[in-house]
């Protein structure tokens, strides 16, 4: 990944960081009055906490069994690490793509947040859920539980939400926004309907997750300044893999040297005197004729070999007996 983000090290002009506008801290302020008056109706054991243990004995996976198996898996889309991963590794996509490590920072801020907020709360109010309630029409609070606010839904909220969060334009922003509304309100009646949460506790799961996605552009700059760290760290440790170590120079004290002996020749035995070379007779050097100029010489005497039972001419042939 960081061998294709260096082919630009600037991020993208096209990319739309969302800023804390007026609207939205509007939004944020009244989320946050939502949250804290779902906290009070629970705690004052209003008509809220009421129709938690309507909807309890009501045993929603009792009146429709015939979608137990199919809500069983659906409620998977709210558990952190499976939709951590499934969403990692489509950011991670993006961030190749883009060439920033900005999506992959707003997921992990996103998660910590959701586990430093949601997790304090639910250890300090200490609710217990409807399989473990002691009391009929109490609120259960402070007994050691962990299910106020519901995790799964404020999970769905975040993990899917912050798809729409990063979106490139605003058209894609909206139908993801619908999208992972939809999906963490399926996640929370499915805790409902499963009989793990108190509707009481979706509700608040739904607050804590959109706060925590209306929170975000507050913490747009430390994600750019830890981008920025993380790059900065990344050509330092470059540059000293890269870089060797230079070798200190010694001191040379000039030191004087003394002759060194050379060493006697050894005796050459006398070497016999070369014998001297005469030129061959039929080498001498001398006037060469081309051979149509040489004066043909007729041989002396008859070129047949000699005969002895031959006789010369002009004598007769002794009579044979």
């Amino acid at each position: 990944m960081f061998t294709r983000l260096d082919r630009e090290p600037e991020r993208p002009a096209h990319l739309d960081v969302p800023r804390m506008s007026r609207h939205r801290v509007v939004l944020f302020a009244a989320t946050l009055a939502f949250y804290l008056a779902i906290v009070w109706a629970v705690v004052i054991t209003s008509w809220l906490v009421r129709l938690d243990w309507q909807v309890m004995f009501f045993r929603p996976y009792q009146q429709w069994p015939q979608i137990h198996a199919f809500l069983d898996y659906y409620v998977v889309l709210g558990q952190r690490g499976p939709t951590a991963v499934m969403v990692a590794a489509w950011l991670g996509w993006r961030s190749w793509r883009q060439h920033t490590l900005r999506p992959l920072l707003t997921l992990a801020t996103s998660l910590l947040l959701l586990n430093c907020t949601v997790g304090a709360a639910k250890l300090g109010m200490g609710r217990l859920g409807p399989h473990y309630a002691t009391v009929i029409g109490s609120n259960e609070m402070g007994l050691g539980g962990d299910i106020f606010p519901s995790g799964h839904t404020a999970n769905a909220v975040v993990t899917w939400g912050i798809l729409a969060y990063l979106a490139s334009t605003p058209r894609a922003r909206r139908w993801l926004s619908a999208l992972s509304a939809v999906t963490s309100l399926g996640v929370g009646l499915t805790t409902v309907y499963l009989g793990t949460h108190w509707l009481s506790d979706v509700l608040l799961g739904w607050a804590a997750g959109l706060l925590i996605l209306l929170a975000l552009p507050w913490f747009e700059p430390l994600i750019a300044r830890t981008e920025s760290a993380l790059f900065t760290l990344r050509d330092r440790l470059r540059a000293r893999r890269g870089r060797t170590a230079p070798v200190p120079a010694l001191p040379v004290t000039p030191v004087a040297l003394k002759p060194l002996p050379v060493p006697a020749e050894p005796a050459r035995e006398p070497v016999p005197p070369a014998r001297s070379t005469r030129t061959p007779a039929h080498l001498t050097p001398g006037p060469h004729t081309a051979r149509g100029e040489r004066t043909p010489v007729a041989p002396a005497g008859s070129r047949r070999p000699p005969h002895t039972d031959r006789l010369p001419r002009g004598t007769s042939q002794p009579a044979r007996p």
